[in-house]
């Protein structure tokens, strides 16, 4: 996965509240360092890798999903599917994460 190099106002929430906790007292120093590491990892946003029109395609095949149900899991058009399977597009918007997530996780993941 890329890496982007702005932090979210969340994530910076989290660790100003996680270091709040940690001088207080009311977390260790091996709970906040996992915090920080693991769930934020170097304090940026994922962006997930490019997928192609034939991984989506075998994702969708996978699942023995119809064009149509994977386009309604997506709240995708059938047609926009069918055109990212082609390679005619590229997904945009909250697709290509959902994609990553089903291609890592599987689709159950999203049900």
């Amino acid at each position: 996965m890329k890496r982007l190099t702005q932090p979210s106002r969340l994530t910076k929430a989290m660790l100003e509240t996680a270091g709040d906790m940690r001088r207080v007292g009311l977390m260790d120093a091996a709970t906040h360092e996992k915090i920080t590491l693991r769930h934020l990892g170097s304090k940026t946003d994922a962006v997930p890798d490019p997928i192609t029109g034939d991984e989506i395609r075998s994702l969708r095949e996978a699942a023995h999903l119809s064009q149509a149900v994977f386009a309604r899991y997506l709240n995708l058009t059938v047609g926009y599917v069918s055109q990212l399977e082609r390679g005619a597009k590229r997904p945009t918007g909250p697709a290509p994460v959902l994609l990553d997530v089903i291609r890592r996780k599987g689709i159950d993941a999203i049900l």
